[in-house]
């Protein structure tokens, strides 16, 4: 019975657990759509040629897939 209980303790999050959880699929998102924004963005404020414009969103894409990962590994 106890170890169940310390089984469930060890799987709840705290609400500080919870809140960075969020932050950082948030911060996922905003890098991937910033990403696809600026490849597909065609009167973007800024003048980028096309092929920069591929080159930094993917390279946006790219590290949010590798904070998305790092983040997950930390948690697990």
């Amino acid at each position: 019975m106890n170890v169940s209980r310390n089984m469930a303790n060890k799987d709840q999050k705290s609400l500080i657990e919870r809140f960075l959880l969020i932050l950082g699929i948030l911060f996922f998102l905003m890098y991937f759509v910033l990403g696809v924004a600026i490849i597909f963005w065609q009167n973007m404020p800024i003048d980028m040629p096309q092929s920069y414009r591929v080159a930094f969103g993917l390279l946006l894409i790219v590290y949010s897939f590798f904070r998305f990962v790092r983040f997950f590994r930390k948690n697990q």
